[in-house]
């Protein structure tokens, strides 16, 4: 057949579809569609049936990658051929020996009739990357010029395969890099030589609101517009600004319907070899804990000193008045000035036990003596003592007669009641109903503490049972208290494995829950 045609024809169809096979390997950077031009291409130009290509993979060893004319479950068959080739490879033999006997032995497994092989190699820098099989079948042979035309055809097919594993390798580096910073803690932006961000994670857009890839494009000051900064915010300068080292700058950023958040930004430039302005990295870290750690310290010592201040001020004015000597005092003003010292004294025993509670919560030393505890008794010896303190409020106790035992510790739940009652009195200073009532379900018993005072607003809710906190308000600085109640009264209640929560709304009063395991349930587990 091929002798009718003219040979050179042939040639230059062959050159004609080589260059152009060359162009598309050019153009072309993903592995799987280079390595299918190169196939297809490889069978069009040797007039081939069967079409295969191995490249050297991490194991060092062949495997197929690509395959034209098989089903893809024959290809396991023809791994006899690929186990001739070594890691490096003779740039001159074009076939290694033995390879007709390995093409009968893949024609016997999967019964096709191929009675012919052309096999080159891709080299690269005189290393393997993988092999070219182009099979046929019948009497038909392969034309003379075939092992050339496949061998200029490899070289350019190998540049192909090294570029676009190359392109393969950057790929998969950029997803992993991707991944890292999008891991990171810290919010992360890559900025231009103007400014401009490239790059930003998903914890930077936590924090400032914008999404990743809308923040691309945009100025760094646009995203992290930092308020009441610390130090130079180079992102609010309106021109690009020069940066030749890292820089360190603190600041909040501020959004509407969310709480203030405190960071730590550090800018960092990237210069390549010539020292020459690359990028700037931009690290943001959020400090706010730190920020409030630093307010709670400064709270505790401010609160803490007052609050001993003022009973021992008040306790030793009236012992001092006392021991005057100028001075007989009746029995009536002796009582009461000792009634005085004694409440002041139990005041400041009070906050000592509070301080020391706190203490041993946070060193995880605090000790329970788990029983079976009936709330609505422990209540109402609660209520009668706060009844002696007040007369502008009702206590109304409203638990079912069969509410069940919960398993607790009494002592620690009567503290727990005696502070619920005590910030239910503080703030309701108008007077009002405070109701104590509770119930049960399968697993647990659930009590709460109501009062009619002047109630929560709601982003302040969530940072009631914090450590010395206290609601912002003109009643707060007129209420003594250290802060320290809500939050060992839930440290108190998840110790003995319940919760505590508050519903309340601002002039409406407040409604803390809180639940203790059932008594009967920790039993039948015991059993």
């Amino acid at each position: 057949m091929y002798d009718l045609l003219d040979f050179r024809q042939i040639q230059l169809r062959q050159r004609e579809y080589l260059l152009k096979i060359s162009r598309l390997l050019a153009s072309n950077l993903d592995l799987v569609s280079v390595l299918q031009i190169i196939l297809h291409g490889a069978v069009d130009l040797t007039k081939g049936n069967v079409g295969l290509i191995a490249l050297v993979e991490s194991d060092g060893q062949l495997h197929i990658r690509a395959s034209y004319g098989v089903p893809e479950k024959t290809l396991p068959a023809f791994q006899p051929l690929l186990e001739l080739w070594p890691t490096r490879s003779d740039t001159e033999q074009l076939a290694p020996p033995g390879l007709e006997e390995k093409l009968q032995e893949v024609a016997a497994q999967t019964g096709l009739s191929l009675t012919q092989v052309v096999a080159v190699p891709l080299i690269s820098d005189e290393q393997l990357l993988g092999v070219i099989y182009v099979l046929r079948g019948g009497a038909l042979q392969f034309l003379a010029n075939t092992n050339q035309l496949m061998a200029s055809f490899a070289d350019q097919a190998a540049i192909a395969v090294r570029n676009a594993r190359l392109y393969e390798a950057l790929v998969r580096e950029n997803v992993q890099l991707e991944g890292i910073i999008d891991g990171i803690a810290d919010g992360v932006m890559i900025l231009d030589t103007k400014w401009h961000i490239m790059r930003m994670n998903r914890a930077l857009s936590a924090l400032t609101g914008w999404a990743p890839a809308e923040a691309v494009g945009h100025s760094c000051g646009a995203v992290l517009h930092l308020q009441s900064s610390r130090g130079h915010d180079f992102c609010a300068d309106r021109e690009p600004p020069v940066l030749t080292k890292k820089h360190y700058v603190e600041g909040d950023i501020i959004r509407d319907g969310y709480p203030r958040r405190s960071v730590a930004v550090m800018f960092a430039p990237l210069f390549d070899q010539q020292g020459q302005l690359l990028n700037i990295l931009v690290d943001v870290n959020d400090i706010t804990r730190f920020r409030e750690a630093e307010a709670m310290q400064s709270t505790f010592i401010s609160v803490i000193s007052h609050e001993l201040k003022t009973p021992v001020a008040l306790i030793k004015g009236y012992a001092d008045t006392l021991r005057r000597e100028d001075v007989t005092w009746d029995a009536e003003t002796v009582r009461e000035s000792l009634a005085i010292i004694d409440d002041e004294a139990d005041r400041l025993t009070h906050l000592i036990d509070d301080l020391l509670d706190a203490s041993r919560l946070q060193a995880g030393g605090l000790q329970l003596e788990l029983q079976r505890v009936h709330i609505p008794a422990l209540a109402q010896r609660a209520v009668e003592g706060f009844r002696l303190q007040t007369q502008a409020h009702q206590f109304v106790l409203d638990f079912p007669s069969s509410l069940p035992d919960a398993w607790a510790d009494e002592q620690r739940v009567h503290q727990i009641l005696d502070n619920l009652l005590s910030n239910a009195i503080k703030y309701s200073p108008d007077g009002g109903t405070i109701r104590v009532g509770g119930w049960a379900n399968d697993y647990e018993v659930t009590t709460y503490v109501a009062d009619q005072g002047i109630g929560i607003p709601k982003p302040e809710q969530e940072m009631l049972f914090r450590r010395f906190y206290r609601v912002d308000s003109s009643l707060r600085r007129e209420t003594p208290g250290a802060g320290l109640g809500l939050y060992l009264s839930q440290a108190l209640v998840e110790a003995q494995g319940g919760h505590i929560w508050v519903h309340s709304k601002p002039g409406e009063g407040s409604t803390f829950f809180f639940t203790l395991p059932l008594a009967e349930q920790r039993s039948h587990h015991e059993r």
